[in-house]
This record gives structure tokens, sequence and C-alpha cells, in this order.
């Protein structure tokens, strides 16, 4: 499938068909694409975890207002975000680039996050945010539908899945074979109200 087709044809759904099963095969080859999400300083600060065990897929569904995609979706996916990764051993993200690249990037990353918990924060989530695109768009192109979720209570879930305390959840995404179609899409804003030239 052609990028602006799975562009075009990605929405989010709802229903899944609970028996499907996603082959290991898919699931790793969406989690390689997935890795390959562009990220500042190329610090790979998103973070997948892949939900299959029946009870604690039940249990976040619960703490998402039961919302059926939780555990009929083939895959559910929680999206994090280390918040500290452009401090944990930064120097790995440019192991195969040249010494002087690496003394650069290792000074660049402290000087531009160190001491800004915001900064840090919203990069994480940017980085979060690319990635669950990067899924959505894969999983249509192999052939699966998926819905971004948000609604959720975030620190319940972080408790389920033991996330660390410089970690955020930034977002769910299930991916699986729909049973309905996706609502017709809603209304599109004019080009010219999203789209600014130059200057608001």
């Amino acid at each position: 499938m052609e990028t602006t087709e799975a562009i075009i044809l990605r929405r989010a759904v709802k229903h899944y068909d609970p028996e499907h099963e996603m082959t290991q095969k898919e699931i790793d080859q969406l989690m390689s694409l997935a890795k390959l999400s562009p990220t500042a300083y190329n610090q790979q600060n998103y973070r997948f975890v892949l939900v299959d065990e029946p009870e604690l897929r039940q249990q976040i569904r619960t703490a998402a207002w039961d919302q059926a995609q939780v555990t009929d979706a083939s895959l559910l996916i929680v999206i994090c975000a280390d918040t500290k990764a452009w401090d944990k051993e930064p120097v790995r993200y440019w192991e195969n680039a040249p010494e002087e690249v690496q003394a650069f990037m290792q000074s660049a990353i402290d000087k531009y996050y160190r001491g800004r918990e915001q900064v840090q924060r919203d990069e994480a989530m940017r980085s979060a945010g690319i990635a669950a695109q990067t899924i959505m768009l894969s999983a249509k192109s192999m052939g699966y539908d998926s819905c971004p979720m948000d609604g959720f209570d975030f620190d319940a879930v972080g408790k389920l899945i033991n996330l660390p305390e410089d970690h955020a959840i930034a977002m769910f995404v299930a991916v699986g074979k729909a049973t309905q179609p996706a609502r017709t899409r809603p209304t599109q804003l004019p080009t010219n109200e999203v789209v600014i030239a130059n200057r608001f």
C-alpha cells in the first residue's frame, strides 16, 4: 500500500475481531518499523509495552472505562516515553558515528536537556506521538486497523504496568482486524484555517 493511501484510509476503528491473532512475525515487523520513528538526538525515548496477558488486558479495560478495543484488538500497545533517556548513557545513541560526532552530540544533548524538566517531557511526548503515527500507518499498510486512545486512567494503568518513575504514558494504540468500519470521516476544517503562510 502506498503511503498516501495508508494516510487516507487510516481511521480510528473501535470494533475488532477478538478471535484474530497477529503472528509474531507481524508484531516484530510492526515494532521494527516503529523503532525507525525519528527522535531528537537519536535518543529513541519511546517505549512500547505490548500487553498480551488476558487478565492484565481486562484490568486495563476497566481503567479505560470498559472500551472494548482494549481487550478485543489483536495487539494493545501502551506507548510510553522515557523522559530521562537523554541522560542514560547517551553516547550509545551514536556508537557507529565518528568519535568527534559522539563527543559533540553527548555535549549538545546535555546542554539542551539538563535542568529543563518540561522540555524533557515535551520531547519524550513528541517522540511517542510520532511513533504512534508510524505504528498506525504501518498497521494499515499491513492490512490492519488501529485506534489511538487516551481515554483511560493514566495513573491506574501506570500502576498496572509498573511504569518507572521517570517514564510517562503517552497513549494506547490498539491494532487488529476490524469487524465494523469506522464512522464516516467527520468534518475537516478548511485548509486556509489550518495552513498559515509565514505568520498568524
